[in-house]
């Protein structure tokens, strides 16, 4: 058995971390959770807001309205942008959500929403918010390592 805070353990943890960032197509530092992919949300949350934050909620199914949940009961201001489950957002939405409260400090999206089958379209979304400067908090659990990440 291997101990997993030795020298071994450590060895193929680097390993396993540096596949996971080929397959996860970035260059920048993964974290790997032992946890639901509710518990990564949550970990998302605490981890980059403040409560008393304004987040913009982009929701299109179950899994969208989760993350506003859980941004909720952390304390953050939830701004909703709610659109028709089995639909796609709207980026042009978006867009004027942020254009009208400029006090917003991140977005909350759902790449591939399971509970209707969309995927948003993220390489918008994210050119969208970064015209903003906001940051942009994605729950990938369901494409990340299935669909291209832009």
């Amino acid at each position: 058995m291997i101990y997993h805070r030795g020298k071994e353990f450590g060895q193929i943890l680097n390993g396993v971390t540096a596949n996971l960032k080929q397959l996860f197509q970035t260059k920048g530092d993964i974290f790997l959770l032992t946890s639901s992919g509710t518990g990564g949300l949550e970990a998302a949350i605490v981890n980059t807001l403040s409560p008393g934050d304004k987040v913009l909620s982009v929701s299109v199914g179950a899994f969208g309205e989760r993350f506003a949940t859980i941004a909720g009961q952390f304390g953050a201001e939830v701004i909703p942008l709610r659109f028709e489950w089995g639909k796609a957002a709207d980026v042009d939405a978006v867009r004027q959500a942020l254009q009208a409260e400029p006090k917003i400090k991140a977005v909350l999206v759902t790449h591939n929403e399971t509970s209707t089958g969309v995927t948003n379209d993220l390489a918008s979304i994210s050119s969208v918010v970064k015209e903003f400067d906001k940051l942009l908090l994605v729950d990938a659990i369901s494409s990340l390592g299935s669909i291209n990440l832009p």
